[in-house]
């Protein structure tokens, strides 16, 4: 206490003090010791606190500027700040335990004296301020409470746009209740306000304490602690407590007679999981993070977030019509590393003409400006970012903010595939689903990670970055979670990005709308389909009717059969490779994934034998 009235002034301690929980004062406490700030201010669910929150991110140094529209903001990350810092994201685990080869970690005590050491004094002369959030709706069973620390106004404005008030809700905590920790530092900054020590960024997970520490970093994936860090530390409590945390959407699709379906999605980022979230005539619960649970035979998922924090390229009037009207219509929006030209946010795919000089990532910019080694600098950077309350979007589903959840009709994977999967599938059944469709996933990496671009990357459930157990184990704790669920949801495979041999889309990017509502009509016993050596996939006649009624678009028996022809020689090559990082990576993979593995191998070896390498749809048979 005497720590936190050194720090506090009386309102703010009163603030802090109503929190009648011993664990949350001595988290303050060591962080004022740490981080030595020159005072601390103590934000609650009010709405006075919340204008001054924003008031202090618009201020000098707050991390965010001011454009013409109102409620508006932009805000930039430098040139070595753009994207989740993989490498330097580590699990902090005492001696003697192992998370496997494929997941980042380090020895705690010696990861906790290097980063508390890089957080030492990291707050002097500034404001600490502490905010409280909440994960899913309020008081609800999916509900988890959150406390951040930081000195970066724009990480707390953003996660207010993205998540629930929590403060209320911590007041009525017991003593001794759990809740998450996030504690960062954007560490010395330049006159842009742009972190600058970026080699010493570092992320480390304490899964012992459920705390989060990152520091000399300002990009959201790696400070905005209740997004994919909180995700890592809900997905080790939700191994132990018989729910899921996953990477994934929750979207209202509309079917026939006026009903609706619920799906969630998993898409690796950058691979359209927004844009399916957001397609027309269908509704959205939320577009990244999802939990879980089973009650009543059913299983129902609920939104971890009240936001989007969105990949903005390629956004526009024609392909994304409600995103789009939010971003340019008055509101609350924060705008990241695109270019700002006369007050005013420009993106590459924005669907109008860009200007050709003014301000972005790196600084001043003009059309043909090149980089060091020559290469030409972008007027937006490729993982420019808007944050965006969901409350913005006219298509917000009524049950969004349901404390019960919604319940699920159907589980959707996807990723970046060039010349492998069909454009949807249904998997045989839950387990299959689960170690074909989901824990098989195959991505080409994207601007969305540090590193290179354009690489097939293993990619479990699309969740591969985030996992902090086992990866053995988080696919039997996937497999059992449809046990005691009579009918577990269907699960479906998706792909987008089907080339031609002349490298061209085989798909237009509405086209994704007919294949969830085929998924739709799947789940409800609507339609047939036909049987695969994977799953089952579209019969041409429904196709043709969904896009004449829903895209008013002829669709042809030639591309039906370009886009749904199986490539079973890529298909064998993809389990191979999939079936080795398993057993040379995974030394705790359950033996069904590779009894899985070896059933869908000996099915595709059959249909080699009879069709050959690639099948026509138009040979296959219905169920």
């Amino acid at each position: 206490m005497d720590i936190l009235k050194s720090k506090l002034d009386p309102e703010n301690l009163a603030a802090l003090t109503a929190i009648r929980n011993p664990h949350l004062h001595a988290y303050i406490a060591d962080a004022i010791e740490l981080l030595d700030p020159a005072q601390v201010l103590v934000l609650t669910d009010s709405k006075e606190d919340l204008q001054s929150l924003r008031d202090m991110a618009k201020s000098s140094g707050g991390g965010e500027c001011p454009l013409k529209m109102k409620g508006h903001t932009f805000h930039f990350d430098g040139c070595n700040d753009q994207g989740r810092d993989t490498f330097s994201t580590r699990y902090l685990l005492p001696k003697g335990v192992d998370l496997g080869e494929s997941l980042n970690s380090i020895e705690r005590e010696q990861g906790l004296q290097e980063i508390r050491g890089l957080l030492k004094g990291a707050m002097a002369g500034r404001t600490m301020l502490v905010c409280f959030w909440c994960l899913c709706p309020t008081g609800s069973e999916f509900s988890i409470s959150c406390v951040q620390v930081t000195d970066s106004p724009y990480v707390a404005h953003s996660e207010s746009i993205l998540y629930r008030p929590g403060y209320e809700q911590f007041k009525k905590l017991d003593a001794d209740s759990e809740f998450f920790r996030f504690m960062h530092s954007q560490g010395k900054v330049n006159e842009h306000g742009c972190s600058v020590e970026w080699e010493k960024r570092r992320v480390y997970i304490d899964l012992t304490q459920n705390i989060v520490y990152s520091v000399n970093t300002q990009y959201a994936g790696n400070t905005v602690g209740l997004k994919k860090l909180a995700l890592r530390l809900a997905i080790q409590k939700a191994s132990k407590e018989g729910w899921l945390a996953e990477h994934m959407f929750i979207m209202g699709v509309a079917g026939p007679g006026g009903r609706t379906t619920y799906f969630t999605g998993a898409f690796p980022s950058a691979c359209g999981k927004t844009s399916t979230a957001m397609l027309p005539g269908q509704t959205i619960i939320g577009d990244d993070i999802a939990y879980l649970r089973k009650k009543n035979g059913k299983v129902y998922a609920a939104n971890v977030e009240q936001g989007i924090f969105g990949i903005i390229e390629d956004v526009n009037s024609q392909d994304d019509p409600v995103i789009y009207r939010a971003l340019t219509s008055p509101g609350e929006v924060i705008f990241g590393n695109v270019l700002i030209a006369e007050g005013k946010p420009n993106w590459v795919g924005k669907g109008s003409e860009l200007r050709e000089k003014g301000i972005n990532f790196q600084g001043e910019w003009h059309k043909g400006k090149t980089d060091k080694d020559g290469k030409p600098i972008p007027p937006s950077h490729k993982n420019a970012r808007y944050t965006i309350r969901l409350s913005a979007l006219a298509n917000l589903d009524p049950e969004a903010d349901n404390p019960q959840g919604v319940p699920v009709g159907g589980i959707i994977y996807g990723g970046r595939d060039s010349d492998t999967h069909v454009p949807v599938e249904q998997a045989f059944d839950w387990t299959e689903g689960i170690i074909a469709k989901g824990a098989s996933i195959e991505s080409e990496t994207t601007a969305a990670t540090i590193g290179q671009a354009g690489v097939r990357k293993f990619n479990i459930m699309a969740n591969q970055d985030f996992v902090s157990i086992p990866l053995g184990q988080y696919i039997k704790i996937n497999l059992d979670f449809a046990l005691a669920v009579p009918k577990p949801p269907a699960i479906f495979s998706t792909n987008y990005f089907l080339l031609d041999a002349n490298g061209k889309f085989l798909n237009g990017k509405l086209d994704k709308m007919i294949w969830l509502l085929w998924a739709e009509l799947r789940v409800n016993g609507d339609v047939d389909a036909l049987r695969t050596p994977t799953g089952w996939i579209p019969k041409y006649e429904d196709l043709v009717l969904l896009f004449k009624s829903k895209l008013n678009k002829a669709y042809s028996q030639d591309d039906y059969v370009k886009q749904f022809t199986v490539c079973v020689a890529n298909l064998l090559a993809k389990y191979d490779r999939v079936e080795r990082i398993y057993r040379e990576k995974v030394s705790d993979t359950p033996q069904i994934v590779y009894d899985t593995f070896a059933a869908i191998r000996r099915r595709l070896q059959d249909a080699q034998a009879k069709y050959g390498n690639t099948i026509s749809p138009l040979l296959l048979k219905s169920k």
